[in-house]
Protein backbone atom coordinates (compact mmCIF):
# COMPACT_ATOMS: atom_id res chain seq x y z
CA UNK A 1 0.00 0.00 0.00
CA UNK A 2 2.69 2.70 1.21
CA UNK A 3 4.33 2.17 -2.55
CA UNK A 4 1.03 2.64 -4.26
CA UNK A 5 0.91 6.21 -2.31
CA UNK A 6 3.87 7.21 -3.28
CA UNK A 7 3.99 5.91 -6.76
CA UNK A 8 0.95 7.98 -6.86
CA UNK A 9 2.73 10.79 -5.42
CA UNK A 10 4.95 10.66 -8.26
CA UNK A 11 2.55 10.41 -10.82
CA UNK A 12 0.58 13.90 -9.17
CA UNK A 13 3.83 15.37 -9.03
CA UNK A 14 5.08 14.71 -12.34
CA UNK A 15 1.52 16.29 -13.84
CA UNK A 16 2.41 19.85 -11.84
CA UNK A 17 3.57 22.12 -14.37
CA UNK A 18 7.52 22.95 -14.51
CA UNK A 19 6.58 26.74 -14.19
CA UNK A 20 5.02 26.11 -10.77
CA UNK A 21 8.97 24.59 -9.96
CA UNK A 22 10.45 27.88 -11.32
CA UNK A 23 8.23 30.06 -9.35
CA UNK A 24 9.25 28.90 -6.42
CA UNK A 25 12.58 29.77 -7.50
CA UNK A 26 11.99 33.11 -7.96
CA UNK A 27 10.45 33.67 -4.86
CA UNK A 28 12.94 32.78 -2.92
CA UNK A 29 15.43 34.64 -4.94
CA UNK A 30 13.12 37.54 -3.70
CA UNK A 31 13.05 37.13 -0.51
CA UNK A 32 16.83 36.87 -0.38
CA UNK A 33 17.24 40.41 -2.16
CA UNK A 34 14.93 41.46 0.25
CA UNK A 35 17.04 40.19 3.35
CA UNK A 36 20.54 41.65 1.60
CA UNK A 37 18.71 44.94 1.82
CA UNK A 38 17.25 45.25 5.12
CA UNK A 39 21.08 44.12 6.42
CA UNK A 40 22.61 46.33 4.16
CA UNK A 41 20.25 49.35 5.58
CA UNK A 42 20.37 48.21 9.28
CA UNK A 43 23.80 49.59 10.01
CA UNK A 44 24.11 53.36 9.86
CA UNK A 45 28.04 53.49 9.92
CA UNK A 46 28.48 50.90 6.97
CA UNK A 47 25.66 51.78 4.73
CA UNK A 48 24.61 53.28 1.30
CA UNK A 49 24.59 57.10 1.91
CA UNK A 50 21.19 58.34 2.10
CA UNK A 51 22.24 61.17 -0.90
CA UNK A 52 23.10 57.96 -2.80
CA UNK A 53 19.71 56.72 -2.67
CA UNK A 54 17.37 59.97 -2.83
CA UNK A 55 18.69 60.21 -6.61
CA UNK A 56 19.34 56.81 -7.58
CA UNK A 57 16.95 56.37 -10.62
CA UNK A 58 17.22 52.14 -10.31
CA UNK A 59 18.77 50.13 -7.44
CA UNK A 60 19.91 46.30 -8.11
CA UNK A 61 20.33 43.87 -5.65
CA UNK A 62 22.01 40.43 -6.59
CA UNK A 63 22.32 38.07 -3.70
CA UNK A 64 25.46 34.76 -3.28
CA UNK A 65 27.32 36.06 -6.08
CA UNK A 66 29.34 32.89 -6.66
CA UNK A 67 32.55 31.80 -8.00
CA UNK A 68 32.39 30.18 -11.43
CA UNK A 69 35.10 27.76 -13.27
CA UNK A 70 34.06 27.04 -16.73
CA UNK A 71 36.95 27.14 -19.26
CA UNK A 72 38.02 30.37 -17.07
CA UNK A 73 37.23 31.89 -14.02
CA UNK A 74 34.10 34.17 -13.59
CA UNK A 75 31.09 35.16 -11.43
CA UNK A 76 27.50 34.22 -11.65
CA UNK A 77 24.40 35.75 -9.42
CA UNK A 78 20.97 36.59 -9.88
CA UNK A 79 18.94 39.24 -8.75
CA UNK A 80 16.27 41.55 -9.38
CA UNK A 81 16.09 45.23 -9.96
CA UNK A 82 13.80 48.11 -9.71
CA UNK A 83 13.88 51.93 -11.37
CA UNK A 84 12.40 55.12 -10.08
CA UNK A 85 9.14 56.61 -11.80
CA UNK A 86 8.16 60.31 -12.44
CA UNK A 87 6.66 60.65 -9.34
CA UNK A 88 9.72 59.36 -7.61
CA UNK A 89 7.82 55.69 -6.65
CA UNK A 90 9.33 52.43 -6.96
CA UNK A 91 8.63 49.85 -9.84
CA UNK A 92 7.81 46.39 -9.46
CA UNK A 93 10.68 44.61 -9.62
CA UNK A 94 12.50 42.62 -13.19
CA UNK A 95 14.77 39.62 -12.60
CA UNK A 96 18.22 39.75 -13.93
CA UNK A 97 21.85 38.36 -14.02
CA UNK A 98 25.27 39.31 -13.38
CA UNK A 99 27.92 37.25 -15.23
CA UNK A 100 31.31 38.03 -14.95
CA UNK A 101 33.80 40.94 -13.20
CA UNK A 102 36.04 40.77 -10.26
CA UNK A 103 34.77 41.34 -7.54
CA UNK A 104 36.70 41.10 -5.16
CA UNK A 105 35.95 37.85 -3.13
CA UNK A 106 37.78 37.68 0.65
CA UNK A 107 40.14 34.62 0.94
CA UNK A 108 38.00 31.32 1.21
CA UNK A 109 34.87 33.12 0.83
CA UNK A 110 32.99 31.63 -2.26
CA UNK A 111 29.78 34.16 -2.28
CA UNK A 112 28.60 37.41 -2.05
CA UNK A 113 25.67 39.59 -2.34
CA UNK A 114 26.34 42.83 -4.51
CA UNK A 115 24.03 45.83 -4.44
CA UNK A 116 24.39 48.43 -7.92
CA UNK A 117 22.39 51.54 -7.52
CA UNK A 118 22.06 53.62 -10.65
CA UNK A 119 22.35 57.50 -10.60
CA UNK A 120 21.45 58.21 -14.33
CA UNK A 121 18.50 57.68 -16.88
CA UNK A 122 21.11 55.86 -19.51
CA UNK A 123 21.89 53.38 -17.12
CA UNK A 124 18.56 52.77 -16.67
CA UNK A 125 17.75 52.31 -20.64
CA UNK A 126 20.73 49.99 -20.62
CA UNK A 127 18.44 47.79 -17.98
CA UNK A 128 15.77 48.63 -20.25
CA UNK A 129 17.40 47.22 -23.28
CA UNK A 130 18.47 43.68 -21.64
CA UNK A 131 21.63 44.10 -21.55
CA UNK A 132 24.85 45.99 -21.21
CA UNK A 133 28.78 45.76 -19.51
CA UNK A 134 29.53 48.03 -16.48
CA UNK A 135 32.40 50.19 -17.15
CA UNK A 136 31.87 49.81 -21.06
CA UNK A 137 27.98 51.52 -21.70
CA UNK A 138 28.02 52.94 -18.27
CA UNK A 139 30.86 54.31 -15.76
CA UNK A 140 30.83 52.12 -12.07
CA UNK A 141 32.63 53.10 -9.36
CA UNK A 142 33.31 51.54 -5.55
CA UNK A 143 30.70 53.51 -3.69
CA UNK A 144 31.01 55.07 -0.55
CA UNK A 145 29.74 54.05 2.53
CA UNK A 146 28.86 54.80 6.15
CA UNK A 147 28.20 58.14 7.21
CA UNK A 148 31.48 60.42 6.24
CA UNK A 149 30.31 59.73 2.67
CA UNK A 150 27.41 61.58 3.60
CA UNK A 151 28.99 64.91 2.72
CA UNK A 152 29.59 64.44 -0.87
CA UNK A 153 28.52 66.84 -3.21
CA UNK A 154 26.25 65.91 -6.72
CA UNK A 155 29.44 67.05 -8.26
CA UNK A 156 31.98 64.65 -6.24
CA UNK A 157 29.49 61.62 -7.24
CA UNK A 158 30.62 61.27 -11.32
CA UNK A 159 29.91 57.77 -11.75
CA UNK A 160 26.57 56.70 -13.62
CA UNK A 161 26.61 53.23 -11.11
CA UNK A 162 27.61 52.47 -7.82
CA UNK A 163 28.78 49.17 -6.63
CA UNK A 164 29.03 47.28 -3.73
CA UNK A 165 29.87 43.58 -2.02
CA UNK A 166 29.10 42.00 1.03
CA UNK A 167 30.59 39.42 2.53
CA UNK A 168 31.32 37.78 5.94
CA UNK A 169 29.38 41.30 7.59
CA UNK A 170 31.96 43.49 5.36
CA UNK A 171 30.22 45.75 3.25
CA UNK A 172 32.25 48.11 1.24
CA UNK A 173 32.31 49.38 -2.21
CA UNK A 174 33.78 47.48 -5.28
CA UNK A 175 35.10 47.59 -8.53
CA UNK A 176 33.00 45.74 -11.08
CA UNK A 177 34.24 46.93 -14.46
CA UNK A 178 33.70 44.31 -17.18
CA UNK A 179 30.65 43.19 -15.70
CA UNK A 180 27.46 42.67 -17.82
CA UNK A 181 24.08 42.80 -16.46
CA UNK A 182 21.16 41.03 -18.34
CA UNK A 183 17.34 40.73 -17.73
CA UNK A 184 16.22 37.43 -16.89
CA UNK A 185 13.59 37.04 -19.34
CA UNK A 186 12.58 33.55 -17.91
CA UNK A 187 12.69 34.21 -14.63
CA UNK A 188 9.85 37.42 -15.49
CA UNK A 189 7.59 34.94 -17.65
CA UNK A 190 7.53 32.55 -14.72
CA UNK A 191 6.49 35.37 -12.07
CA UNK A 192 4.57 38.22 -15.12
CA UNK A 193 3.38 35.33 -17.23
CA UNK A 194 4.54 35.37 -21.13
CA UNK A 195 5.39 37.98 -22.83
CA UNK A 196 5.37 40.67 -20.20
CA UNK A 197 8.86 43.11 -20.85
CA UNK A 198 10.71 45.20 -19.08
CA UNK A 199 9.52 48.50 -19.78
CA UNK A 200 5.87 47.37 -19.36
CA UNK A 201 6.94 46.19 -15.48
CA UNK A 202 8.82 48.90 -14.85
CA UNK A 203 5.79 51.12 -16.03
CA UNK A 204 2.94 49.58 -13.55
CA UNK A 205 1.64 47.50 -16.69
CA UNK A 206 1.37 44.28 -14.77
CA UNK A 207 -1.11 43.16 -11.75
CA UNK A 208 -1.46 40.07 -9.04
CA UNK A 209 1.97 40.06 -8.46
CA UNK A 210 2.91 38.14 -5.96
CA UNK A 211 3.37 39.36 -2.36
CA UNK A 212 7.05 38.16 -1.84
CA UNK A 213 8.00 40.33 -5.27
CA UNK A 214 6.36 42.90 -4.40
CA UNK A 215 8.29 43.27 -0.62
CA UNK A 216 10.85 44.22 -2.81
CA UNK A 217 9.44 47.47 -4.02
CA UNK A 218 8.31 48.45 -0.49
CA UNK A 219 11.84 47.92 1.16
CA UNK A 220 12.84 50.22 -1.30
CA UNK A 221 10.29 52.79 -0.94
CA UNK A 222 10.80 52.35 2.83
CA UNK A 223 14.36 52.62 2.90
CA UNK A 224 14.52 55.81 0.41
CA UNK A 225 11.76 57.32 2.31
CA UNK A 226 13.98 56.98 5.50
CA UNK A 227 16.89 58.47 3.74
CA UNK A 228 14.60 61.62 2.71
CA UNK A 229 13.88 62.81 6.17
Amino acid sequence: MTHIRVSVLLCLLGLLPIGVFAKTTEIERAQDAVRVLTEVMAAPDHRIPGNLLRNAEAIAVIPNVVKASFVVGGRRGRGLVSVRAADGSWSNPSFLTLTGGSIGFQIGVQSTDVVLVFRSKRGVDGIVNGKFTLGADAAVAAGPVGRNAQALTDGQLKAEIYSYSRSRGLFAGVALDGTVLAIDHRSNRAIYGQKITPRRIFEGGVSNVDNNIVEFRDRLEEHTAVEAE
